[in-house]
Formats: structure tokens, C-alpha cells, sequence
């Protein structure tokens, strides 16, 4: 079984850093593009930065400046330093990446959320 696991979220005064981690395990034969995403109360989730797997990236223009993303694909494993964090950066960080599990099947896997809590 696949599985995304996310960490690093929690309580942070504004100004301040974290960083996110997501972590992927289980039958991977490989790991196209990833991303996290954001979900703040009664909001849509978006995107906030995608990475591919030679490591191009992409970033919702409200985080540009203030995030990176990166990826280690030796370890499976997906970042993002949040730097500068703002009230309005408060929500429910969701990692996503497209996984094949053999070379002619893929799916796209979700994890299952790390809160992200930014006071003024």
C-alpha cells in the first residue's frame, strides 16, 4: 500500500519558519511530479508549489519569495521551508504526488494532512 505521510506542521507566531516533510513508502517503482497543497476553513484546496522530478518548480504567486520546495528521490521524501509565515498562510497542508507502482501503472496519492497555524 502507497502511502503519503506528511510532518512538520504546527503553531508558529507570524514571521516565523517550518518545514514540512512528506514522506512516501510502500510499492513505488517511481515518482513523477509532486506537490503540496493548502485547504484554510471554508476554502478550496490549493495549490502552493509543485516540484517535478528533475526538480522544476512551481509556485502560487501568494508563497513565491517566502517558500521552497524541494525533493530528495533517493529518499522519497518532499519539503517545503516556509519562511516569513503569515496569518493568511493557516490551513491544512496536504501532500500529493503521481506514483507509479510498475512501469504501466500510476495513480495519484494524497496524504492525509498536517495543520499549519500561523497567530498574529
Amino acid at each position: 500500500q502507497v502511502l503519503l505521510v506528511e510532518s512538520g506542521g504546527g503553531l508558529v507566531q507570524a514571521g516565523g519558519s517550518l518545514m514540512l516533510t512528506c514522506a512516501a513508502s510502500g510499492p513505488i517503482f517511481s515518482i513523477g511530479p509532486m506537490g503540496w497543497y493548502r485547504q484554510a476553513p471554508g476554502k478550496q484546496r490549493g495549490l502552493v508549489a509543485s516540484i517535478t522530478g528533475g526538480g522544476n518548480s512551481n509556485y502560487a504567486d501568494s508563497v513565491k519569495g517566502r517558500f521552497t520546495i524541494s525533493r530528495d528521490n533517493a529518499k522519497r521524501t518532499m519539503y517545503l521551508q516556509m519562511n516569513s509565515l503569515k496569518p493568511e498562510d493557516t490551513a491544512v497542508y496536504y501532500c500529493n504526488a503521481q506514483i507509479w507502482q510498475s512501469p504501466y501503472r500510476d495513480a495519484t496519492f494524497w496524504g492525509q494532512g498536517t495543520q499549519v497555524t500561523v497567530s498574529s
